[in-house]
């Protein structure tokens, strides 16, 4: 197995790493040699969150180093570590608990993470030398990158096509089944909602389906909004609006990863993996604001802003995945800004209308670190999604409630009986933080793969 950026398996020259937190510092200061502690004490070390310091031998080379933490538990505490050692290998000397050996061998594989595809990073990071069965790790790992190189990649080269690429060679991997409906087959197989956002580009939109499992095992629908550049339509965005769109398919990335790391830590469960890959451009056949758009459920939409599109290639994804009555279906999607407004950029916004589910999802993000914060789906809101010639509207006047008003919206289309929930994602780093790259974020993701082993093994 080729390991990412900033991991090896063994190093025979791996240089003794000590990793302390400032509540902890004085204690292990004490314990080292008299020569060590006059070093730190000139340095000013102490010990605090995303600080490195290396320790020399005394023929002036590399004896030792020691980082700073805050959260022991906490992958990102340690992200700042490739970059700020030597690039060298490292082997940690201290013996630590295996939850926060796997934070900190996550950790470092994040934080060694660049995107080279087009520009190659200054330096290669530092490595860290694993130990034992980093398996499971490893597989997060992966996860969060595939995110990040997907929502990274620009529209050129991550088009629907591509996303289908993806998907084609994820299931080929795992013996998946796939089904892709395209272009005008869209509007035969009565996927009108997905058709009408895309129809204008000249990338075909198209519903991306993949299957996987035993039919005995739980089933798990899993849709993400790939939106793959999103100008806003004829209610065109301005322009630092749209620098960053390529990151609309970020739900999409998170979808398909998530149903990755299932097939590839074969968990026993059956999963529906659906795309709904589209670019909203600018044509002559563009949908338009007061148009009316035919729906999978046969629930009429009012087009108020075609900027609002997310939510209309969702809505008929969530409805086929709602026919095949899976035992839970998630949705992830860079739905709102107004959730960004809400939150900032590190909170995904959770919705659901199962409390098990999103106390299940909100539980495994504290415990893992990889934070959600609940929403409410207020629905006396449903007021803002009123239109006078349709069943419902994509949006309204109002700027009240965005994130809210819009996971009502998906809500229409999930049945009363059916379990959902609803992240609606960032998927973007804003600033350069350590382990924290600018550029797409994984976000949410590892609580999901953790919250479903957790309801497959009570």
């Amino acid at each position: 197995m080729t390991l990412p950026a900033g991991l090896t398996r063994d190093s025979a020259v791996a240089v003794p790493l000590h990793v302390v937190t400032r509540a902890d510092f004085a204690e292990w200061r004490a314990a080292q040699p008299a020569a060590v502690g006059t070093w730190l004490d000139a340095q000013g070390f102490d010990g605090s969150a995303y600080t490195a310091l290396v320790v020399p031998d005394t023929d002036g080379s590399i004896a030792a180093a020691v980082i700073g933490v805050g959260d022991r538990l906490d992958p990102s505490s340690y992200g700042h570590a490739p970059f700020a050692l030597p690039a060298c290998a490292w082997r940690l000397a201290d013996r630590l608990d295996p939850a926060e050996t796997a934070a900190l061998q996550l950790g470092w594989g994040l934080g060694s993470y660049r995107f080279n595809r087009y520009k190659q990073p200054l330096r290669a990071p530092a490595t860290l030398e694993i130990e034992g069965d980093a398996d499971d790790m490893l597989a997060e790992l992966a996860a969060c990158l595939r995110v990040r190189d997907l929502v990274n990649t620009p529209t050129e080269h991550m088009g629907p096509d591509q996303l289908e690429q993806v998907c084609c060679e994820i299931a080929e991997r795992f013996g998946a089944h796939i089904d892709v409906v395209s272009g005008d087959d869209l509007l035969t197989r009565n996927f009108p909602a997905i058709h009408s956002v895309g129809r204008a580009s000249h990338r075909a939109p198209r519903l991306i389906s993949l299957t996987w499992g035993n039919a005995a095992h739980p089933h798990i629908a899993i849709c993400g909004k790939g939106v793959c550049f999103d100008t806003g339509g004829l209610d065109l965005k301005p322009a630092d609006g749209m620098r960053n769109m390529k990151k609309d398919m970020g739900g999409a990335a998170h979808a398909i990863a998530l149903a990755e790391l299932i097939m590839s830590r074969e968990l026993p469960l059956r999963i529906t993996l659906l795309v709904p890959a589209v670019e909203n451009a600018i044509g002559p056949n563009a949908f338009r604001p007061g148009e009316v758009v035919a729906t999978r459920a046969g629930i009429n939409v009012e087009i108020d802003n075609t900027d609002a599109e997310g939510r209309v290639v969702l809505c008929d994804a969530l409805a086929y995945a709602a026919e095949q009555q899976p035992d839970l279906l998630l949705d992830f999607a860079t739905l709102t800004g107004a959730a960004r407004i809400a939150l900032g950029p590190d909170l995904p916004a959770v919705y659901s209308n199962d409390e098990a589910v999103a106390a299940a999802w909100l539980d495994a993000g504290a415990q893992l670190r990889d934070p959600l914060w609940r929403m409410p789906l207020w629905r006396p809101y449903w007021r803002y999604l009123t239109s006078t010639v349709a069943d419902i509207a994509n949006g309204g006047p109002s700027k009240m409630a965005g994130s809210i008003t819009a996971a009502l919206y998906l809500e229409r289309f999930v049945p009363l009986q059916q379990k959902w929930a609803h992240l609606d994602v960032y998927a973007w780093n804003d600033s350069d933080r350590p382990g924290k790259p600018t550029g797409g974020e994984a976000q949410g993701l590892r609580a999901a793969y953790a919250m479903l082993k957790a309801r497959i093994t009570g």
